[in-house]
């Protein structure tokens, strides 16, 4: 266009999502921008659009820093940004302030659902003493044609292309690199773990892209990793085998000898298994985002494979393996499976344990398993029981063990059980210390449950324990600590005699006008009072409007 043709340029810019940099402390602003030349009459000449972005690094970001205000900076600063994004600005410098730093040793970023698994980093180095390029892709699939040095070397340069996410696109469309790959991996993984392992690291990085999953499929590779990943579980059996039959007769110093042999290679054998077992749940656990192919998995015994795996002591392994169950039990066809393969005998050797990341996703697993009454049981008997109480005391995971407990607490044959712990004196001063402040919804109703019991009422109505409740109770008007009240009085013995001094204050509740749920807790709580001791007519006439108000709200004393 001739500069005389045109008036001016006229340009806007569309602000879209605004998301984190993916390795640095950084924000994305996606934008668009729109230009227009304009001619004399004002009509667009010609339009043009382009999508644009830009990063906003917070070098200055870290554990102290004010994130309010760090987003309101950056909001005014960036003019791109619209004021109404201050609130989505301030979630994002959250999210970057709490997120952990990547691990050197791994540059991939993973992109998953699940949290607990999202900074795994695999330490299998894959060294090699040159470069990889993109541009000499076809000399690295030239080299998975040779002997197996030249296969775990070209497989090597190959991974290490593949862990820069912008190559993925390239590699994708190169059929004879994907092919060559799939078929070595096929005919050779029982030759060489670390071949096997760099074979499926490659497609782990495609995996961690779900629109790479159809791929991924197309190949059978996940089929492939399930089969080598069982073979791998038989051969820790027999290692395991061996190992055992060596060592039964320690003072035979030749077979002694030869057992220290063995063991020294089982070790090096198991390190090498372990990165293979990761990678290969791990390219799983991504394609399982699909729930067409997480079936599949499932018919293809996926539970057993990860049971199985919950034996072993790796706990970066461990955290994986958990997440893949804690996600697969959400279903009943796979919580049953679990329940089949002693599941939670095998989760209790992980309670507690020092990594917190394990320690977490196990509870949320139990948590899972925990409204199933058959495993609530099984959990009983295994030892869970103290296990869970003694973590009421620590605030990074009191609630959700304190809701596995709550959930092992509805069943009659279990309350029992709790008698035998602290639990309940832990709960009582839980109670006690939110002072007029509203009691937790699972505080309260783990502790009603509890109550049903007689002899945990004992254990709650213990030194002052009944009077500090009732005074709570009448002062607050609390149904549910009413509730709790009221099945503590439903135990015969001297549990009921603790209550005569406050049938009083009972029945004055019910004449008051005030909530429902209440008052009828506390004529619940009154019906359950025959003492032979109690004169009810007496007080019936004493507090002569009782059984007119009784009549007139039509309530039964049951």
């Amino acid at each position: 266009m001739q500069p005389d043709e045109s008036q001016y340029l006229k340009r806007k810019c569309r602000t879209g999502d605004i998301d984190v940099h993916p390795t640095e402390k950084a924000l994305v602003v996606h934008y668009e921008v729109e230009a227009s030349v304009l001619g004399e009459a004002g009509n667009a000449r010609h339009e043009e659009k382009k999508e644009c972005q830009k990063i906003i690094r917070l070098r200055s970001l870290n554990a102290s820093t004010d994130v309010s205000a760090l987003a309101r900076k950056v909001v005014e600063e960036c003019k791109i940004i619209h004021p109404s994004k201050l609130a989505e600005v301030e979630h994002l410098l959250l999210y970057l302030q709490n997120r952990k730093k990547p691990s050197s040793k791994c540059k991939y970023l993973f992109k998953t659902s699940f949290p607990n698994v999202n900074n795994i980093d695999f330490f299998f180095d894959g060294r090699i003493d040159e470069e990889a390029n993109i541009n000499k892709t076809d000399d690295y699939i030239e080299l998975l044609y040779e002997s197996m040095p030249e296969k775990i070397r070209g497989s090597t340069l190959i991974l290490h292309l593949a862990r820069n996410p912008d190559n993925l696109e390239e590699l994708l469309h190169n059929k004879t690199l994907l092919g060559a790959l799939t078929r070595v991996l096929r005919e050779d993984w029982k030759h060489s773990v670390e071949l096997a392992t760099t074979i499926i690291y490659v497609f782990f990085c495609f995996s961690s892209f779900s629109q790479f999953h159809g791929l991924i499929t197309h190949y059978k590779i996940g089929l492939l990793c399930m089969n080598i990943i069982e073979h791998e579980l038989k051969k820790y059996d027999l290692w395991q085998d061996e190992l055992e039959k060596k060592s039964k007769d320690p003072e035979n110093q030749s077979l002694q000898k030869e057992y220290e042999k063995t063991l020294k290679k089982y070790q090096s054998f198991l390190v090498k298994q372990e990165q293979l077992l990761r990678v290969a749940f791990y390219l799983l656990l991504n394609l399982s985002e699909d729930t067409r192919t997480e079936l599949k998995m499932r018919n293809k015994n996926i539970v057993h494979l990860l049971v199985k795996s919950l034996e072993r002591e790796n706990q970066e392994l461990l955290v994986l393996v958990v997440s893949f169950l804690k996600k697969l039990s959400i279903f009943l066809e796979n919580k049953n499976d679990m329940a089949e393969m002693d599941t939670v005998e095998k989760l209790a050797r992980l309670v507690p344990c020092e990594q917190e990341d394990l320690m977490n996703v196990t509870l949320r697993l139990l948590l899972n398993l925990s409204f199933d009454t058959g495993l609530r049981t099984k959990m009983v008997h295994v030892g869970l029981l103290p296990k869970l109480t003694a973590l009421l005391g620590d605030d990074t995971y009191k609630h959700i063990a304190m809701r596995i407990l709550y959930h092992i607490s509805v069943d009659d044959k279990s309350k029992s059980m709790f008698a035998y712990t602290d639990c309940i004196p832990q709960l009582m001063q839980m109670v006690f210390e939110h002072g007029e402040e509203k009691i937790d919804t699972e505080l309260i109703s783990f502790c009603i449950n509890l109550a049903a019991n007689e002899t945990n009422a004992q254990i709650i109505c213990e030194g002052n324990g009944l009077k500090m409740l009732m005074k709570r109770a009448l002062k607050l008007k609390e149904p549910l600590m009413m509730k709790m009240i009221r099945n503590i009085s439903q135990h015969d013995g001297p549990l009921k005699q603790l209550f005569i001094e406050y049938v009083g204050d009972l029945a004055a509740q019910i004449k008051q006008e005030g909530g429902e749920e209440f008052v009828i807790e506390c004529l619940g709580t009154m019906a359950n009072l025959t003492i032979p001791d109690l004169d009810w007519e007496l007080l019936l006439k004493d507090l002569h409007s009782l059984l007119t108000t009784i009549n007139a709200r039509n309530w039964y004393v049951l």
